[in-house]
Formats: C-alpha cells, sequence, structure tokens
C-alpha cells in the first residue's frame, strides 16, 4: 500500500466571494473530502495537511477586536486554533464521505508543532504579511504599545508583518508515522504547523508563520511518502499564466520544472512555493508529485489529469540548484 500526503489550500475552504462561515467552510471541506474517498479506493494511506491563511487572518482580527475585553492571543497560539478549527471541519467530513462511502478508515486531526530556528535570518527580517489592514495612525499606535512591525502594503493601509522562517523539524513527526502505518487517515501540519523553537530540553512558540507548501513537503520527506500532492485552485500549473501564449504542464521532470521555476514563470505569491516544494521533495528522495484541483486528485494520481512532476531517471529530483535558489518567501495571509 502506497502512501500519499495530500496538501489543501486554506482558500480551498473559503473560496472567492465567500464570507467564510462555518457552513460554507463545511460544505468546501465535504467536496475535498469526497475527492479524497477515491484515493482510499486506490488504496493509499492518507496524510492530509492544510492552508490557514484566511482563518489565521480571521483569528488574528476577532482577537484584536475583542482586546478591550478578554486578553488577546499571540499568533502561534491563533495558528494553534485555527488549526483544531479546520481540523475539525475536515474530520468530520471526512468520516460523513467515509461513511457514506461504507468504507471503515478511522480519521484523527493532530495539532502539529514545527520547529524553526532561532537563528533564522528569517527572524530579523520579517516579510510576511498577516493580520487586517490598518490606517497609519492605527499601525503606528500598534508598533509603539505591541512593538509590532508595520509595513504599508499594496496601498490598501498597514500590515503586520511576522517572520516566515524554513521548517526543520515536525515534533509529531513519529506519532503521524505510527498512525499511518496503523492505518488512520491523519489530518495534521496545519498553516504548516505551529511555530516552535528549541528551548531548555523543550518547546517554546515564537510569532512567526511558517509556509504550509515548504512544510508539508517536509512532512512528506520524512514519512516517506510515495506521491506528494498540492490541491491548488487551477487544474493545471501553466507556462504564461492567463497570457495568450499560456499552456499546461502535464508531465514533466524536476529538471526540466526546476527550469521553469528559474526562468520566472511562477509567481511567489501564486504558484511558486507550490513548485518549490515540489522540488524539495523531489531532490529529497521523493520519486513523483501532482499539482491539481481536487476536482481532478484521483485523475491526476492516474495520469490522465492535473501537472505531474517525477523524478530525474537516475537521480533523486533536480540536479542543480539547492533550497536557497528556489526559495519564495512573502506569501500573504
Amino acid at each position: 500500500m502506497k502512501t500519499m500526503l495530500i496538501a489543501v489550500g486554506g482558500n480551498s475552504l473559503i473560496r472567492a466571494g465567500e464570507k467564510g462561515t462555518v457552513n460554507e467552510q463545511l460544505a468546501n471541506a465535504r467536496r475535498t473530502a469526497a475527492a479524497i474517498i477515491g484515493l482510499i479506493r486506490r488504496d493509499y494511506r492518507l496524510v492530509v495537511t492544510h492552508g490557514n491563511g484566511p482563518q489565521v487572518g480571521a483569528a488574528l482580527l476577532r482577537s484584536e477586536s475583542a482586546s478591550n475585553q478578554v486578553p488577546g492571543h499571540t499568533l502561534d497560539v491563533c495558528g494553534a486554533s485555527t488549526q483544531g478549527e479546520i481540523g475539525y471541519l475536515l474530520s468530520q467530513a471526512l468520516n460523513d464521505e467515509l461513511s457514506a462511502a461504507g468504507l471503515q478508515v478511522p480519521v484523527v486531526s493532530l495539532v502539529t508543532q514545527t520547529v524553526v530556528s532561532q537563528d533564522d535570518p528569517a527572524m530579523q527580517h520579517p516579510t510576511k504579511p498577516v493580520g487586517p489592514f490598518y490606517s497609519r495612525a492605527d499601525a503606528e499606535e500598534r508598533r509603539r504599545v505591541l512593538g509590532w512591525q508595520i509595513v504599508e502594503d499594496a496601498a490598501r493601509g498597514y500590515r503586520r508583518v511576522v517572520p516566515s522562517p524554513e521548517p526543520i523539524e515536525i515534533v509529531e513527526l513519529e506519532v503521524i508515522r505510527d498512525l499511518v502505518n496503523d492505518g488512520v487517515l491523519v489530518v495534521a501540519c496545519g498553516g504548516g504547523g505551529i511555530p516552535v523553537v528549541r528551548s531548555n530540553g523543550g518547546v517554546k512558540g515564537v510569532e512567526a508563520v511558517i509556509d504550509k507548501d515548504r512544510a508539508s513537503a517536509l512532512l512528506a520527506t520524512r514519512l516517506g511518502a510515495d506521491v506528494f500532492a498540492i490541491s491548488t485552485d487551477t487544474d493545471y500549473v501553466y507556462l504564461d499564466y492567463k497570457k495568450p501564449t499560456q499552456r499546461p504542464l502535464k508531465l514533466v521532470n524536476a529538471t526540466e520544472m526546476e527550469a521553469h521555476y528559474k526562468a520566472g514563470h511562477f509567481p511567489p505569491g501564486n504558484m511558486g512555493p507550490k513548485v518549490e516544494s515540489v522540488l524539495r521533495f523531489l531532490r529529497s528522495g521523493g520519486k513523483e508529485a501532482v499539482i491539481t484541483t481536487y476536482e481532478h486528485l484521483c485523475d491526476a494520481v492516474d495520469g490522465t489529469a492535473g501537472t505531474r512532476i517525477v523524478a530525474d531517471p537516475g537521480g533523486a529530483g533536480a540536479a542543480t540548484g539547492n533550497s536557497s535558489e528556489v526559495s519564495a518567501r512573502g506569501r500573504t495571509l
């Protein structure tokens, strides 16, 4: 039986034009879950990771809005709460779809911590905007009182920026491995995991955001997953995206994909981090990755839809380059 890790985007649960109500998110979770059932029928053991960009932004806003009545939450705690929130919705949806399909597969959602380095250069150079927009006066007040770092974002106002360090270790890795080996469908590493640093023999949370695709690639690699799948909002990875010369990539090897990446085809705020994460997985011994919409996951695994990226013949992943050459920071939550 093969193992697959599926990374589901946070925007898959809150679609364009939606407010992000619980009912909307649950309905979207059920659509994703229905597609995942087909992979279980193909005898895959599954780990599902997910983004939390819209949800953690909302959690920060709620915390800010109620700060005059109750103590506010730090960013790492907001990340933990959204892991629980989204994990609950995905687990419920998966259990419902499994029951309807007559499949007996246990599901668990695991709040996951991801170790980063306190010495990561990103910790001293916050770049990732999070939370709501503020006026300049409000932003300056938060900088003074709370010590936030603030930037002007796209001429729409001012936002807090936080570090986006590299994930280096999944704290609950062995628990996840044991669960998967026991036949459990595991929902884990939501939002890239809660960022923590090693300290005095334990861990402590830090206010940062980990790119969920990077963390998913790390988890897929450490688990020895056979397939790393990224569910996104386009059916293929495209060259010249949204240009008259736009064309889909269907089957490419790692070296070809890296060449397209370096040619600038995949923007940092969109497809770039997904392609970069796939390349990391393939360089680290992974054999195959797919990028497509949730509706086409099964077809992509069968080789009839989506973009499939495979390891180079005779080697693991791309033959050239390193992780710093294909880094893509600055995604907006």
